[in-house]
């Protein structure tokens, strides 16, 4: 394998870099007190082509693969895991799902605005009572004359309260992941109701909501897939792997500030980069970031050829999400007490990158996942 960046991804990355380093990091502080980012990033998002990221310039997307889409997270993430998330959820799970399963005149539709960031996107998946169980699911979507109407609650919605539209999981047949459809929801739906959850321990400038669907009707061509669960997973793996890119981002900008701190602060006479203990841990976490990436890499390979890379995104998912927290972790012991509080960045990426080793599959469901892979033996039955 040739490790090699092309031109066009080490342009893409520098873009990437100056973009947060202008529109992110200065704000990332206040965004994380006010639990809200600035709603002008988003079409600033758009304007980039950070939103339309593996998506056909037909419908107003930017190309590239997906490689280039790890580099870009890994940058935002750098800045902010919660603007990270906010590209994850609108183009990873929503807008790439309609564009790979989507009809023309849904892809004509919710592509331009999406890609643009006029509009955005939310995955509407979890539920109070299932979210590692996605497949029992209990919200319900029954057929009507004119097309279907969608009872249910969701929660830890991302996006939720800014989207536009809601990629909504409900169950349209028998129990189990087959009797399970996926719709595209307009937000203004009467019925749709979205309401913020606040008081998040990280990720707070994010949208994050619960989502209340009483009686929403939607005609029949709403319907994205019969096969919800399928297409569900299928986004989640490729979800996995840009939570993976952003944990990446998130541990690699812990070690820097590290680094940086390391070298200016002075005890014992000396910087404290200079004492043993301290370049052990600098040390640890240099190379759980850098074995993040090649992890997330190496999904972003395989996807990008046409590979299976199911397997491959559970372990840089699982991997990347705890070291992240380990490196963050670590950062706050370099940085001491002053690591405690949120004049420094360190506490917020270990606060943002907890949540990783959560959602998208937990990280004991990435290890059952693995396990299945390896034992041909299915753990969750």
């Amino acid at each position: 394998m040739d490790l090699t960046l092309s031109n066009e991804h080490r342009q893409l990355r520098e873009l990437a870099r100056r973009f947060t380093d202008e529109r992110i990091v200065p704000h990332a502080t206040r965004w994380d007190r006010d639990e809200a980012i600035d709603r002008d990033l988003v079409p600033a998002l758009g304007e980039v082509g950070f939103l339309g990221l593996g998506i056909d310039e037909d419908y107003g997307g930017s190309g590239g693969d997906n490689l280039a889409y790890c580099l870009v997270l890994e940058e935002i993430a750098r800045g902010d895991s919660a603007v990270r998330g906010i590209i994850s959820v609108s183009l990873g799970l929503v807008a790439k799902s309609i564009a790979k399963h989507g009809t023309e005149e849904q892809r004509q539709r919710w592509l331009p605005g999406l890609t643009a960031g006029t509009q955005l996107g939310c995955f509407a998946l979890t539920e109070p009572g299932t979210g590692s169980d996605a497949g029992n699911l209990t919200t319900k979507a029954t057929k009507t004359e004119n097309g279907y109407r969608i009872n249910g609650r969701k929660v830890f919605i991302t996006n939720g309260t800014w989207a536009d539209v809601a990629l909504v999981f409900a169950r349209t047949g028998g129990p189990g992941p087959k009797g399970i459809s996926a719709f595209l929801v307009p937000t203004d739906t009467e019925g749709f109701v979205a309401t913020e959850i606040k008081g998040k321990l990280g990720m707070r400038g994010q949208a994050t909501a619960e989502i209340t669907l009483d009686d929403v009707e939607v005609p029949d061509d709403a319907l994205l897939s019969d096969e919800g669960f399928k297409l569900a997973m299928g986004s989640l793996d490729k979800g996995r792997m840009s939570v993976a890119a952003g944990c990446v981002g998130a541990a690699r900008g812990a070690l820097e500030a590290a680094l940086k701190y390391a070298k200016e602060r002075e005890q014992f006479g000396k910087p404290i980069a200079g004492f043993q203990l301290v370049q052990e841990l600098l040390a640890d976490m240099a190379v759980e970031t850098d074995a993040a990436r090649l992890l997330t890499w190496r999904v972003a390979d395989l996807a990008d050829r046409g590979e299976p890379f199911g397997t491959e995104a559970s372990m840089a998912k699982l991997y990347a999400s705890e070291a992240a927290v380990r490196v963050a972790n670590n950062a706050i012991q370099v940085f001491g007490g002053y690591g405690y509080i949120d004049e420094y960045p360190v506490g917020k990426y270990l606060r943002d990158t907890r949540v990783t080793t959560l959602y998208e599959g937990t990280s004991q469901i990435q290890k059952l996942l693995i396990g299945r892979a390896l034992t041909g033996i299915n753990a969750f039955v």
